[in-house]
């Protein structure tokens, strides 16, 4: 027995040993360990895990390669899509994302599909058809411009990107995605009232918006015309600019946001804007009133088209969407739009205002 004593006590001391190691390799651990990695967004700035940011770049080289714009995030999206996929669109010839919705659809998916009935004869979207994916057309004379996607029933994808090549890959447009069960309830809501209930512009039920939802830094209102008064709750949001205001616009006819924005330049806000050359001219467009008055606008040099409908207020509030500022958008057509108060969101649509206004001339 007491030749036995030795080895029982190496024993206990080799399992001490082993436990302060362990201890001290943990603590180290502690020590060294790294913040986790913010996620990114496209532009390389950091973004709220639960929103991302896409912009097309139609003056880099690589977007001649038609791929690997906006909608290849969305279609690997769709591609992990386990329920449903409901795509309203203007117009549809992405074939990504047409092809991702029929993997979709073979897989069990339920997909449904929105489309103006003046591009349902679409190649893209007579494939989905023959594939059986229902689709319903908008046969009213207004037009249905909505552009957004739901997934799941809990991320919604939207912005001014039409589902076509040239909106990803000739004109400057952006695509932002929320995880947002609300968010996606408001827009799931607003393609049931088309899909189902066939209820397009003048036909849609009143609606003023739902309460602003919460974001990590903020929240977002999600806003459909022409049935929720949008130009109204931009009126509002403008006038109550205290430092600037900045414009990535396709067309703006608007005389009341037109007639705040002057109000606010001579307050001493500073308005600043760029605006597609092609529409700046036409009849009713407030490009030569601003510029008149001082404010800072400028023409676009995309030799395509600068598809943005954007407006960024005091660094913190992001407009955009399918909405135009534009007496349609506001009376006839079917379209979409987001107010998203988020300082880190704000941020990134600056990166991309900043760089469009540098390469704008006059």
């Amino acid at each position: 027995m007491d030749g036995d004593q030795p080895i029982s006590l190496r024993t206990h001391l080799s399992a001490w040993v082993t436990l302060l190691l362990f201890a001290a390799a943990a603590v180290l651990l502690f020590f060294d360990r790294k913040e986790p990695e913010p996620i990114l967004s496209p532009t390389g700035q950091a973004a709220a895990r639960n929103v991302q940011v896409f912009f097309s770049r139609p003056d880099d080289p690589v977007s001649k390669t038609l791929r690997g714009g906006p909608d290849a995030a969305l279609a690997a999206e769709i591609n992990l899509a386990d329920y449903s996929v409901d795509l309203a669109a203007y117009r549809l010839d992405l074939w990504s994302i047409r092809d991702a919705l029929l993997d979709a659809s073979r897989r069990g998916v339920r997909v449904r599909v929105v489309v103006e009935g003046e591009n349902v004869d679409a190649p893209e979207v007579k494939a989905l058809e023959a594939a059986g994916v229902p689709v319903v057309a908008d046969q009213h004379p207004a037009l249905m411009r909505d552009k957004f996607v739901v997934i799941d029933a809990m991320q919604v994808w939207t912005g001014s990107l039409n589902f076509t090549l040239n909106g990803a890959y000739r004109n400057n447009n952006n695509l932002v995605s929320f995880q947002s069960l609300k968010l996606a309830s408001l827009f799931e809501e607003e393609f049931e009232e088309m899909f189902i209930e066939n209820r397009f512009g003048a036909l849609s039920a009143p609606n003023t918006g739902a309460a602003p939802i919460s974001l990590e830094d903020g929240w977002v209102e999600g806003l459909f015309s022409p049935d929720s008064d949008i130009e109204r709750r931009l009126d509002i949001l403008l006038a109550g600019a205290q430092e600037e205001i900045d414009l990535l616009v396709f067309n703006f006819t608007s005389d009341l946001l037109a007639e705040t924005l002057l109000e606010r330049l001579v307050s001493g806000v500073l308005v600043r804007g760029v605006f597609e050359r092609t529409q700046a001219g036409n009849a009713g467009g407030e490009y030569d009133t601003l510029l008149a008055a001082g404010a800072d606008v400028r023409l676009d040099s995309n030799p395509e088209d600068m598809h943005h409908k954007i407006i960024i207020i005091d660094d913190r509030i992001v407009v955009t969407g399918s909405y135009n500022f534009s007496r349609g958008a506001r009376d006839e057509n079917d379209e979409n739009l987001l107010i998203i108060t988020s300082p880190a969101l704000a941020k990134e649509y600056l990166i991309e205002f900043s760089r469009l206004f540098e390469m704008a001339g006059s």
